[in-house]
């Protein structure tokens, strides 16, 4: 079966006006076509009633609209939603990974032939005043954080830009969501290192003809790629958020927790983030998750602080969520508070994440992990 090769969320007015244009459809069409999307909601060329039948015939033949389906939607009590997304493998999946910072390092890669080679996750996380995608990068995760579900098996691929933007549009569309106010790359994969879609797709979110997010509302949380910090910090039109995955205090415990650990120090990755803060303005944000017995020592809080002082940075400290199969444990409430006051004393601006979708397995990749375990979602 053949597949139409461009994807709807790819596509900026001016290349779609082109397609169109290259398809015997007028440019004008652009703009309606772009309407009926992400101002409607509607992906189904024959629900837009001010296109011509030929030219809805056009659509669904040419374009994809959507390029993925929705194995699984589950609802937490605390009104988190999580969905489990099986892409089209007929599409190509993106750019070349980026590398740690050493050379001829050998990624580790999956060529799984199963269906949860082509599946991710993207979880809508929703407070009183936002609405919050939490979206993947990628299928799987090149990283292989040993705490998390993400990377079990490895990478099988990057999300393309259009793929990326398809999450936030789906996560926009389940009942009684108005509008996804807010984006967090903190799903499957290292965003940077897909570099080229993950700031695509941010162009076209934070456009005011697609769904209109402030670039400022974007976070992007890394493991640390000293080089991409770097790169990222001159896309000055992307005012993002940067969130570093220290999960450490230590080069060792680091090394310990986070394979690519080995191939950058954590002086290195506060540099990058001190010249990223020297050129944006932009706090960085030093992401924490506090592991039962390995993290969570008053000692380790007082060398986090040491750190945190040397940069602009404030600390969001989060409780790990229990990944089966995996022996880490989650925090005591007790030791928790404790490693916040030591934090609070040094004079660091720290915050402890709420755990939200616990019931659901909410944190990522557990979901795609379940269901590799069980086999195939009906």
């Amino acid at each position: 079966m053949n597949h139409p090769t461009t994807h709807i969320f790819e596509h900026t007015p001016e290349s779609l006006a082109a397609w169109c244009e290259s398809h015997r459809m007028p440019a004008f069409r652009a703009k309606q076509i772009l309407e009926w999307v992400y101002q409607k909601g509607v992906c189904e060329p024959e629900k837009m009633s001010n296109l011509s039948k030929l030219d809805r015939d056009t659509l669904a033949r040419e374009m994809t609209f959507l390029s993925g389906r929705t194995l699984a939607h589950q609802k937490a009590s605390d009104g988190v939603q999580k969905l489990l997304i099986e892409w089209d493998s007929a599409q190509a999946q993106g750019d070349e990974v980026t590398r740690p910072p050493s050379e001829g390092i050998a990624l580790p890669q999956v060529n799984a032939k199963g269906d949860t080679a082509r599946q991710t996750e993207c979880v809508l996380i929703p407070t009183d005043d936002r609405k919050t995608a939490c979206i993947s990068s990628q299928v799987g995760c090149p990283v292989g954080c040993r705490f998390c579900a993400s990377g079990l098996g490895g990478l099988d691929g990057n999300l393309s830009a259009g793929r990326i933007v398809e999450q936030v549009w789906r996560l926009g569309q389940l009942p009684g969501i108005e509008r996804i106010s807010n984006v967090v790359f903190m799903g499957m994969g290292e965003p940077l290192s897909n570099f080229q879609n993950v700031t695509g797709a941010i162009r076209i979110l934070s456009s005011l003809w697609a769904t209109g997010i402030s670039a400022r509302k974007i976070t992007i949380s890394t493991v640390g790629l000293p080089q991409a910090i770097r790169r990222l910090a001159e896309q000055f039109e992307l005012p993002v958020t940067l969130a570093l995955s220290l999960h450490a205090p230590t080069d060792d415990i680091r090394r310990s927790l986070i394979p690519w650990a080995e191939y950058t120090t954590i002086k290195d990755l506060l540099a990058a983030c001190q010249e990223w803060f020297d050129k944006t303005g932009r706090e960085i944000t030093l992401e924490y998750t506090l592991l039962h017995a390995i993290n969570d020592k008053p000692e380790h809080a007082q060398e986090l602080a040491r750190l945190a002082k040397t940069i602009r940075a404030n600390i969001n400290l989060i409780r790990y969520n229990e990944v089966k199969d995996l022996p880490f444990k989650r925090p005591l409430d007790a030791d928790v508070l404790a490693f916040q006051k030591v934090l609070k004393e040094k004079g660091v601006n720290v915050h402890i994440r709420a755990s939200r979708g616990r019931d659901i397995a909410a944190a990522c990749g557990q979901l795609r992990h379940e269901s590799a375990k069980a086999g195939a979602i009906a």
